[in-house]
């Protein structure tokens, strides 16, 4: 079964996913996992404002909110979610990038369902490296990397 022993992920999809949006939502309903859309901004802060997410998947061509501006806006936030880049032309450059600015990973497009599932629980792993184990455990231990 797919998604067993993973945690539950919340991910948000921000831009415009015209191919890749039926694999994305495939992907995380045989998964269990759950999925926001915006295509824009305002709709990603109102969502990431409202909902607890863990990883945001992000489209290089998001007008007016570049990969950069994304990441920076999610820095502001208490627990900031991971962040995927995505884009039809990834390369090394992208990714080597992505991964100095703090962004999660890149994936490349058109989507491929074994590696958008291993990205995904991949960063929502590093999201909460530490799961509670146990119910009477109600501080959170919190990681910080220099």
């Amino acid at each position: 079964m797919r998604g067993k022993g993973d945690h539950s992920v919340c991910a948000l999809l921000v831009g415009e996913y015209e191919d890749g949006r039926l694999l994305m939502h495939e992907v995380f309903r045989e998964s269990g996992w759950r999925l926001f859309e915006a295509s824009g901004r305002q709709k990603a802060l109102e969502c990431l404002n409202r909902d607890a997410v863990h990883v945001v998947i992000a489209s290089c061509d998001i007008p007016d909110w570049d990969w950069k501006k994304v990441l920076e806006n999610l820095r502001h936030l208490a627990r900031p979610p991971q962040l995927i880049v995505t884009s039809r032309t990834a390369d090394d450059h992208l990714w080597s990038e992505v991964l100095n600015c703090g962004g999660y990973d890149v994936l490349p497009q058109p989507f491929r369902r074994d590696e958008v599932e291993r990205v995904i629980a991949s960063a929502r792993r590093h999201y909460d490296p530490q799961p509670l184990r146990s119910k009477g455990h109600t501080q959170p231990t919190r990681f910080f990397v220099a």
